[in-house]
């Protein structure tokens, strides 16, 4: 999921999947049981949360996969974060906003990992024109 901001990726879509280059290394490390931001079309789980579930109002349990819409990355990275403080491990994949409030107050208490290039989501012409990054937030019960 995302939104573009840039005119030759402007969309108000919020529905992208995430390239198979970046989730199936994540997915084989990690084997992630629930996609908690997804669509029956983009869902990385055969276990997920779509809009009309609303995950940001949900209990994750297992090991989560995130790829939240662009336009409220802060709400879902600080859910993300409060999820793993209950013992829920979640794998975040958010643009690399290094100089956001909710970077600061997330993002650095996980481990973090930048990701190398423009990955092209599915159903987009060309990669993205930002950074991403990698979120770990690990179960504190591991």
């Amino acid at each position: 999921m995302g939104v573009f901001n840039n005119q030759r990726f402007a969309s108000n879509n919020q529905v992208y999947e995430t390239p198979d280059e970046l989730f199936v290394p994540l997915n084989d490390e990690f084997n992630f049981t629930l996609d908690v931001c997804a669509d029956k079309e983009t869902a990385k789980c055969e276990n997920y949360f779509d809009e009309k579930m609303n995950g940001l109002q949900q209990e994750w349990s297992g090991v989560c996969w995130m790829n939240p819409p662009f336009k409220d990355v802060k709400s879902w990275i600080k859910k993300a974060y409060e999820e793993s403080l209950k013992g829920t491990t979640v794998v975040c994949l958010v643009c690399a906003k290094t100089n956001t409030n909710w970077f600061h107050a997330y993002c650095l208490k996980g481990e973090i990992r930048f990701v190398k290039g423009r990955p092209k989501f599915k159903g987009m012409m060309h990669g993205l024109p930002f950074p991403l990054l990698i979120v770990v937030f690990r179960n504190v019960n591991d």
